[in-house]
């Protein structure tokens, strides 16, 4: 790394110098806890791997994870999340005509009324008033990932709004969520042959299958071998997905609530 150098330099793990404070800064400012040092340790790598497994280039395409702060990382770090485009075939607004429990469906129901609000991240990444609606039953303050408390406010609002009548505790990790619905007999494993309903859960691993970091979406619907799905935390926004159904990378599995 050359000090003082007008563009920012690919930094790897061992670096030292102001642009490793600064690169500890905006990942402190984002909410990732690195040093404040300038030394590129441990905890800063650990640190630039959980942003790059939570965020997005500028072309809408997730990040490497691999602890180097490259061109693209830096973008990120010091850019709100781009917006995604997603040609569909389906209407994500409109409820699917069958399928799911009736409480799958109500929180389903919830997410497509937060889709049409046009519910988004407003002032910076994980920030503004919708992002702090689905942390603050968790406890959580703006500024942390929200994709599970998304899926959980969606079920709190199915079940009348009393976090005692969810089928599930409010949780703001996706894979604490996939634990709860293994331990209630309610998840299905990649491979089972598990068809998803409308409301279900369905959970992603990231960075590493036997880590911590997960993601969580609200499936809408299953249609000629795509699954659909509405998801928050993956853009700045409350928005819809698509995949085949057959090839879904990185699925830790499926959570139905009867």
């Amino acid at each position: 790394m050359t000090d003082g150098a007008t563009a920012m330099d690919t930094l790897h793990k061992g670096d030292q110098g102001p642009q490793v404070s600064q690169l500890q800064q905006l990942l402190a400012q984002r909410g990732y806890a690195a040093g404040a040092d300038g030394a590129f340790d441990t905890k800063t790598w650990q640190a630039v791997r959980a942003f790059q497994a939570q965020n997005l280039d500028q072309h809408g395409q997730p990040l490497v994870v691999d602890g180097v702060a490259g061109p693209l990382t830096w973008w990120s770090l010091q850019n709100p999340k781009p917006s995604i485009a997603t040609p569909t075939a389906v209407d994500y607004a409109a409820m699917p005509a069958a399928g799911g429990s009736a409480l799958g469906r109500a929180a389903l129901a919830a997410a497509i009324a937060e889709l049409d609000a046009g519910a988004c991240e407003q002032g910076g990444n994980n920030c503004g008033p919708f992002v702090r609606k689905y942390l603050a039953p968790a406890g959580l303050a703006e500024g942390n990932p929200w994709c599970a408390s998304f899926v959980s406010w969606c079920y709190l609002q199915g079940s009348g709004g009393k976090q005692a009548q969810m089928p599930f505790a409010y949780a703001p990790s996706a894979r604490t969520m996939l634990a709860e619905f293994k331990q209630q007999g309610w998840s299905s494993a990649p491979g089972s042959g598990y068809v998803p309903q409308p409301g279900d859960i369905v959970v992603w691993w990231r960075v590493s299958l036997a880590g911590w970091l997960g993601h969580v979406g609200l499936v809408h619907s299953v249609q000629d071998g795509m699954l659909y799905t509405i998801e928050g935390n993956r853009s700045p926004r409350v928005q819809g997905f698509s995949y085949v159904l057959s090839r879904m990378d990185k699925l830790l599995g499926y959570g139905h609530v009867p």
